[in-house]
């Protein structure tokens, strides 16, 4: 299940975008003509990058943000995300809110390869390999970087617990040394000097002084450090490869999200003032995200509005294409036909076969959802399209989505699915007209998620058939069927 939690709201400027497809960065236009330039990288797919220059009225040092390069820290990208809309009195900034977008919209760490463990050596060539590509030149347009990330525990540069000690990340400006020289230039940065600052201005505004920040060096190049893994990462190409101050910015994983967020924005204001940028306006307030309507084309015909939990039926066979999303956020967004297309189906002309429903989210969290059913009677090409708020159109349908074994298939309702024992499988989660997903308990008979907390919601667990299910439970008391039940306010449907 995913947990439901507040967002940073977002400010509409009137400024065009830049877009990009491809890896090459864009040719901007002077800064005194623009003042905030959007560019798109890879336009269209799920890996979808966006990058947002602001430039400040006087000109100064450029800092990037970067968010989002691990998809299951939310703290990072929704602090980077407000900072794409500020204005500056002097200075630069780089924003890159969502880095790795996809594994955000998925909730992973990663998805093929972690991302900030890809900027030096040889890698694969995939799609993490491509953004980092990019993220490499923005790294060569700036005066200092902030990788924003949320931490397991509490860093302490002494042992206090098995939750706070200095192995732990959580509360903590990282860097990979203390002090940089440059052996070209002779330029010594001042690295551990700036982060120690930041951090005791920044603690002045924090009053649990259990949530105050320390600085962590990780000494990354010297033989005797325990993170020699993080030579491949963002902040070590930037300091040793061009010579700028570069931190990683670490908020305790298990703090409420909006903290996370308010401590992330206490440490890049602090940052900002370190190198002489100066903001005009502050960060957004927060506020639940929630679609207002989509703008879909059937077969190319003229766009409808179709609004939040309404149906509309279509032809079976018919192309649908989703144009726009309109919600109270405008970055993040993503909208999913279940059971076809990819992790983002905006822009695509999808052809549907069956009911189903678009899942539109913020982000990883689900914001809302259109239904789409099917016209029983067809009588010729575009007929029997229409918008409904009754959500029972034609017939109820229920489906699963199972993956097993890496592969993920559709179950129709009262189907079987057949496994061998020992192997591993997860319930992803169920399609119907019938309700919204988010408000359905779909639970395994014979398999408890939580113990300590059963609320028997099993989806998203990975279930091995051999040790996970318990017998008592199962349909033919050997062990062998079990079921699963979906229900809504205590009702099975």
């Amino acid at each position: 299940m995913i947990d439901r939690f507040k967002l940073p709201s977002r400010r509409w400027f009137g400024y065009g975008a830049i877009v990009c497809i491809g890896i090459v960065l864009a040719s901007v236009e002077p800064v005194t003509a623009q003042r905030r330039v959007h560019s798109i990288f890879f336009e269209g797919t799920d890996h979808e990058l966006n990058v947002y220059r602001i430039h400040g009225e006087k000109p100064g040092k450029t800092l990037l943000l970067i968010g989002g390069i691990q998809g299951d820290e939310p703290g990072g990208f929704l602090s980077a995300d407000q900072y794409a809309d500020i204005s500056l009195a002097r200075g630069n900034l780089i924003v890159v809110p969502r880095a790795n977008f996809q594994s955000i919209v998925l909730k992973r760490r990663k998805i093929n390869e972690d991302m900030n463990r890809k900027f030096t050596g040889e890698h694969k060539s995939n799609y993490e390999t491509k953004i980092v590509t990019i993220l490499k030149q923005l790294v060569a347009e700036s005066d200092g970087l902030l990788n924003l990330h949320d931490g397991s525990g509490f860093f302490s540069e002494k042992w206090e617990g098995p939750d706070r000690n200095p192995f732990r990340y959580g509360q903590s400006i990282i860097a990979d040394c203390d002090v940089y020289e440059n052996p070209e230039t002779a330029v010594t940065v001042q690295v551990g000097a700036m982060a120690r600052s930041v951090a005791s201005e920044v603690n002045r505004h924090i009053k649990n002084p259990e949530h105050h920040f320390h600085f962590s060096n990780h000494r990354t190049l010297e033989d005797s450090s325990s993170h020699k893994e993080q030579r491949k990462s963002a902040t070590y190409y930037a300091v040793y490869t061009h010579g700028i101050p570069a931190y990683g910015i670490e908020t305790n994983k298990s703090l409420p999200l909006e903290l996370k967020v308010r401590y992330h924005n206490l440490v890049i204001n602090g940052f900002m003032e370190r190198f002489g940028i100066l903001p005009e306006t502050p960060g957004g307030n927060l506020e639940d995200p929630v679609l207002e309507y989509l703008i879909v084309s059937i077969n190319d015909s003229l766009p409808i509005a179709v609004k939040n939990q309404q149906t509309l039926t279509i032809n079976p066979g018919d192309d649908v294409m989703i144009s726009h999303i309109e919600a109270n956020y405008e970055r993040g967004l993503t909208a999913d036909i279940i059971g076809y297309g990819q992790t983002n189906d905006l822009k695509k002309s999808i052809k549907i076969k069956g009911p189903t429903r678009i899942v539109v989210r913020k982000d990883y969290y689900p914001c809302g959802s259109i239904y789409l059913a099917l016209s029983e009677k067809r009588k010729e090409w575009g007929a029997g399209i229409s918008v409904s708020d009754e959500r029972r159109v034609a017939t109820s349908f229920l489906s699963y989505r199972i993956k097993a074994e890496g592969k993920e298939r559709t179950y129709e309702n009262y189907s079987h699915v057949t496994l061998k024992r020992g192997e591993k499988f997860e319930i992803i989660d169920v399609v119907t007209n019938m309700a919204d997903p988010s408000d359905l308990v779909v639970n395994l008979k014979g398999y408890v998620s939580n113990p300590s907390n059963n609320t028997g919601e099993d989806r998203g667990y990975l279930i091995d058939t051999e040790k996970d299910l318990l017998k008592r439970y199962a349909l033919d008391r050997e062990g062998r069927k079990y079921q699963i039940i979906v229900t809504r306010d205590d009702k099975t449907i």
